[in-house]
């Protein structure tokens, strides 16, 4: 679906689709997956990519997207959106193969579990076990960079908080976009910004109590900015200026470069969250893609 519409066209088009909190999470779960996909269409309908699957574990389950001109001794990591109830690698299939394209590298995308039906730290736990699976089928640390959207951004930072913590070697980078960065959301721009972004405080309230259950939201496995930032790898984050989740995620990344962490932030003027997976309608998506592959041809090179 070509639409190359402006941002403010689009941004009604997504926030007409937006998910209601008041309805059941199996209708949202389809509703959410065809719009995300239909918005996709263009990308993925060229073909040219290849996709398998494999089991991580019991419940959890790999694909790899790779493309003809795929490096194959590197990978990307990929953690999808959804704010932890859901979303998979089906819906956020066009992303994958835009990130494979401008990194030249394969992503290899998990479809961790959902809440409610699997609540926190469930969706950490199988970031986990997909990292430990890539490293015993050959790839060092240094040759995997995880990446992630929405919430995929924030499993990016608990995943490389659970290496540093186990002792571990680190990947060399993370990448995140729109990352949410604490569950309690307590920025100001999400106030300042509620009818810039398509997700409204409501939707965020509903998955913050669908994820935790009633676990502590300053966890730093479930809120990266409360956490101990010293020993984390470079990161390099992208935020729109509309977000709701904009303050959270400013603050993160002050208190990560106070604590020596190098971080590169880059802040899109006008766009909201997630704005990445439109990149067939509004070219900020396919710049912002295409820059953050340039990042991870630059450290999955070293």
């Amino acid at each position: 679906m070509m639409i190359q519409e402006s941002p403010e066209e689009l941004f009604t088009l997504i926030r007409d689709h937006a998910p209601d909190p008041k309805t059941p999470i199996p209708l949202l779960r389809q509703a959410f997956s065809a719009f995300y996909a239909e918005m996709q269409e263009d990308i993925v309908n060229e073909g040219n990519h290849k996709i398998g699957k494999i089991r991580i574990t019991e419940t959890v389950s790999g694909y790899w997207i790779t493309l003809p001109d795929s490096v194959m001794d590197r990978v990307i990591l990929f953690f999808h959106g959804g704010g932890f109830t859901f979303g998979s690698t089906d819906d956020h299939l066009g992303l994958c193969i835009r990130l494979a394209r401008a990194s030249r590298a394969p992503v290899f995308s998990v479809d961790y579990r959902l809440a409610p039906e699997s609540v926190f730290p469930a969706a950490v736990e199988d970031a986990m076990a997909a990292y430990r699976y890539l490293v015993s089928n050959g790839f060092p640390p240094h040759r995997i960079l995880p990446v992630g959207i929405s919430v995929g951004g924030t499993l990016v930072l608990s995943l490389l908080m659970s290496i540093r913590d186990e002792g571990r070697p680190l990947p060399l980078a993370g990448v995140c976009m729109s990352p949410v960065v604490d569950l309690l959301f307590p920025g100001e721009s999400v106030t300042k910004n509620s009818d810039r972004d398509w997700v409204t405080p409501a939707r965020l309230q509903s998955a913050q109590k669908a994820y935790l259950a009633g676990h502590d939201p300053l966890d730093p496995l479930a809120s990266p900015v409360h956490a101990r930032m010293q020993g984390l790898p470079r990161l390099y984050i992208q935020m729109g200026t509309h977000e709701l989740l904009l303050s959270d995620i400013g603050k993160f990344v002050d208190k990560a470069r106070w604590a020596g962490v190098p971080v590169q932030a880059e802040i899109w003027e006008g766009m909201f969250h997630s704005w990445q997976i439109f990149a067939g309608q509004i070219p900020e998506g396919k710049q912002a893609i295409d820059q953050a592959g340039t990042f991870i041809q630059s450290i999955l090179s070293r």
